[in-house]
């Protein structure tokens, strides 16, 4: 016999805690980072909170399907289990090799973030995990199975429990306990089972069929049928309420061969590939769309430049806000929603805070309009990627059946950068060029977390496969990409594997690609960046895909072509001065890969509104346009100019006047000018009821064009002018739970807990020994004495200690001088030099010499 003994296994999770070193322990905290807020006393402690409930819902969400299906299994085996018992029931009698293969690193995978803790031959899964996943009448086990033999006859009286036992075959016994071990020895014996399942009638056999991979339960009468009346003699069946039967775990693992799971995934789906565009193509088109993007995003700002829709009493936009911005940007409304959301993530839109509270554009604004194209995309990129607000959501019902409204509350979904980063990295790790069929994304998100239901929904409507909230957050993910830019024709464009963080492709972008069938080589190809960036790093990779973006955006162009029928085309983008003022001076007609705009009377006289004199309209469209300016728009200027100020328009309540008295004649002589209450004071001079405003509007109509002016009789130029609501700052992400620790604070974190734990856990010599963890308790002398003899030895000791806030702790130090009141020594538990106030010491004993 060996004389090196084996150790013992451990008695509890904390003890399991203790046996690993700080590598493990920092990959525990790394995986559930919600144990170090705050950061444990000691390792006790930690474990203690590593059994909670919502500690453990929120490791059992991030668990992969293979993992996750680890863990089930672990639920209906005895506790504790052993690895081949697991092996058994995930492989299944037959053993199939990828399970058996990949059954290490699940259970590892379980163990790492402490959900599992024993060796191989006593494993044990965290009892608030089995309480969660053991199945139940009330939550029935993924796995299908039902109850056992012993919990299902629990509550059955023993002379029941003997006639089952002497009609499978067994001998009577003289309890009930030893009858329910002799059944399951015969359920779980698979050489007596088939021989007893031989015997069954065909009948029987198909109603065990049906109920074998669950749900385990069914109905029966009050008087069976003889197909269920054999099963249930023998105990195959067995009753659970009136009316109600159900087939034992045992019964239903021995027709399963042993298997606990129908079928186990221990391999991550593959996601395929439908399409591979040539790299150049992919980046092309996704620069249009990122083009298109900052086109739609400036005309949805600039539509509420003056002020935009009112903000609902609830918060948000209203559904007819909703479509009128879609209509205004020709988009439907759910794309228009998209937009709205980006623009007030990326603080470029808020409420104005007015008592008519109303939305509008923020000076930040104005800020990102005088940055480079490609690095305002970069900013709403980022915006996209980083936030919270989840546009999809936009025309739902959360779980108060209120209706969720566009900027409104209620979007924030706290798992949406995490997927939209996964969803990216899926395609990342693709040959570049490669769109991915869609529905293999989705099967490959659905492998690597569990079903996830949206909290904020009601359980009871959302029953379908796009229950899962982040099957839903992924497809909208792959949609919202498209419309930025991010990807183009399905596949990762260049500058939006810069924006995950992976690196830059090897070819430049008028470059072919190397390999053969338009493929990068294995080498060559990005590497994608699988975590989340920090904030530094993202800042960085937004930098990157701006710059790799810049030379795709096309040059804006300082020219238009006029044309005979009243009409401007401009061929591509426009240099911002050229577009702001076409925008006064003309009506936009179309839009696409060019811009036509139509000049009109009324657009005319808002340019000659806003300041301009026909002789500048005249010289701007001169310089401007690549064709001569036709006569028909020289003629509309000038007819329009020429009348343009020819009434006066002032405050009396208002009044008109003009040299022309023929002109007010004619005025006072249509019937439309009636609502205007006109009476004529002079020659020259007409009087008005309404006010200026309403009097300009109303003449206007009447196909005039007059001229405000004021006091003292000056032409009014009234110019556009922007309204922008206070400095606002963009709404903060809502995280998913504490972040994930760097690691310094992992250290940090691990060295406190392992000196709490010394101070808890090291053996102590005291004369009156504690019990439950209680402080020790000294005399004042006595305290004295042995902390002044423990400067001297240099020795250890615990002592307790009661802060000025009356915290009570205890802790382990080393003494290093005594005087005044007040002991300075090492503090192992703190692992720094502190100074203590010996009548705050509660008594202090030694430690023992182990």
């Amino acid at each position: 016999m060996s004389t090196e003994e084996k150790p013992a296994a451990p008695r509890s999770l904390a003890e399991a805690l203790r046996a690993r070193d700080d590598d493990s322990l920092s990959a525990l905290l790394r995986g559930r980072p919600d144990l170090i807020t705050p950061v444990p006393t000691d390792l006790t402690q930690l474990a203690t909170r590593a059994g909670t409930r919502a500690s453990v819902v929120r490791a059992l969400e991030r668990l992969d399907r293979f993992a996750l299906q680890t863990a089930e299994a672990l639920a209906v085996a005895a506790d504790p289990a052993t690895y081949a018992e697991l092996l058994g029931l995930m492989a299944g009698d037959d053993g199939d090799p990828l399970v058996t293969a990949a059954l290490p690193r699940g259970l590892g995978t379980l163990r790492e973030l402490a959900l599992v803790w024993g060796p191989d031959d006593r494993l044990r899964l965290v009892r608030t995990a089995r309480e969660l996943l053991a199945p139940t009448p009330q939550h029935p086990s993924p796995t299908g199975l039902g109850p056992t033999v012993q919990e299902a006859t629990s509550g059955m009286s023993p002379g029941r429990i003997q006639d089952l036992v002497t009609a499978a075959g067994l001998p009577s016994t003289h309890d009930s306990v030893s009858a329910t071990a002799a059944l399951t020895g015969l359920f779980t014996d698979r050489t007596r089972m088939s021989a007893l399942l031989d015997e069954a009638p065909a009948a029987s056999v198909e109603v065990l069929e049906r109920l074998v991979w669950g749900p385990p339960y069914g109905q029966v009468t009050a008087d069976p049928a003889p197909r269920l009346r054999w099963l249930l003699d023998r105990g195959l069946l067995l009753p659970t309420a009136p009316g109600t039967v159900v087939l034992p775990r045992e019964v239903a693992l021995h027709l399963r061969a042993g298997r606990a799971h129908r079928a186990p995934e221990p391999v991550a789906p593959p996601v395929e590939t439908a399409v591979t565009h040539r790299p150049q193509v992919v980046d092309a088109t996704a620069a249009g769309q990122a083009y298109t993007t900052l086109a739609t995003v400036e005309e949805l700002l600039k539509d509420w430049d003056e002020g935009g829709p009112a903000v609902l009493r609830a918060g948000g936009l209203s559904v007819r806000d909703l479509k009128r911005t879609a209509v205004a940007l020709d988009v439907s409304e759910p794309v228009a929603a998209f937009w709205v959301e980006l623009a007030y993530a990326a603080g470029l839109i808020a409420s104005d805070g007015e008592a008519d509270e109303r939305y509008a554009a923020t000076p930040a604004y104005d800020e990102w309009l005088e940055q480079p194209a490609a690095r305002r995309w970069a900013r709403l990129a980022e915006t996209w990627l980083t936030g919270t607000r989840t546009a999809g959501l936009v025309g739902g019902r959360d779980a108060k059946d209120r209706a969720l409204a566009a900027l409104g509350p209620g979007l924030d979904r706290s798992a949406a950068p995490e997927v939209r980063h996964r969803v990216l990295g899926l395609l990342a790790e693709l040959p570049e060029g490669a769109a991915p069929a869609r529905e293999s994304v989705l099967a490959r998100l659905r492998w690597e977390r569990p079903l996830r239901r949206d909290p904020q929904r009601d359980p009871q409507r959302d029953t379908g496969p796009d229950a899962d909230l982040r099957v839903r957050l992924a497809r909208w993910a792959l949609s919202e990409a498209e419309l930025l830019g991010v990807t183009g024709r399905g596949a990762l464009s260049a500058h939006g594997r810069a924006l995950l963080g992976a690196h830059a492709p090897a070819h430049a972008p008028d470059e072919e690609p190397e390999g053969p069938g338009d493929k990068l080589p294995v080498h060559h190809r990005p590497v994608p960046r699988l975590e989340p960036l920090t904030p530094a790093e993202q800042s960085v990779a937004s930098a990157t895909a701006a710059r790799l973006l810049a030379p795709l955006l096309p040059e804006p162009l300082d020219h238009v072509l006029l044309q005979a029928d009243l009409t401007a085309v401009a061929p591509g983008p426009l240099q911002r001065h050229l577009a702001d003022m076409l925008d006064v001076l003309a009506d936009v007609e179309s839009k696409g890969g060019a811009t036509v705009y139509r000049f009109t009377p009324a657009s005319v006289r808002r340019a000659l509104d806003a300041g301009r004199a026909a002789s500048d309209l005249h010289a701007f469209l001169t310089e401007h346009s690549r064709t001569p300016v036709p006569q028909p728009l020289a003629y509309l200027i000038d007819d329009v100019a020429r009348r343009h100020g020819h009434l006066r328009v002032g405050a009396a309540s208002a009044y008109v006047r003009c040299d022309d008295d023929a002109m007010l004649n004619e005025i006072l002589a249509d019937k439309r000018s009636a609502g205007l209450r006109l009476r004529r004071l002079a020659p020259t001079v007409l009087a008005a009821q309404a006010d200026p405003a309403a009097l300009l509007e109303g003449l206007r109509a009447m196909g005039f064009a007059p001229a405000a002016e004021s006091a003292e009789g000056d032409v009014l130029i009234t110019r556009a002018h922007a309204h922008r609501t206070p400095p606002r700052t963009p709404p903060e992400p809502v995280p998913e739970g504490p972040p994930a620790p760097d690691p310094t604070l992992l250290a940090a974190a691990i060295r406190a807990i392992r000196a709490g734990d010394l101070a808890s856990t090291t053996p102590r010599k005291s004369p009156e020994p504690t019990a439950g963890g209680a402080l020790p308790r000294t005399s004042s002398a006595e305290t004295l004495a042995t902390v002044q003899a423990a400067v001297l030895t240099g020795q250890a000791l615990w002592i307790g200690y009661v802060n000025a806030e009356g915290a009570a702790s205890q802790r382990v130090i080393a003494p290093v001088r005594v005087e005044g009141g007040f002991v300075t020594a090492y503090d192992h538990t703190a692992d720094e030099v502190r100074t203590y106030p010996l009548h705050r010491i509660t008594g202090v004993a030694e430690l023992a010499d182990e």
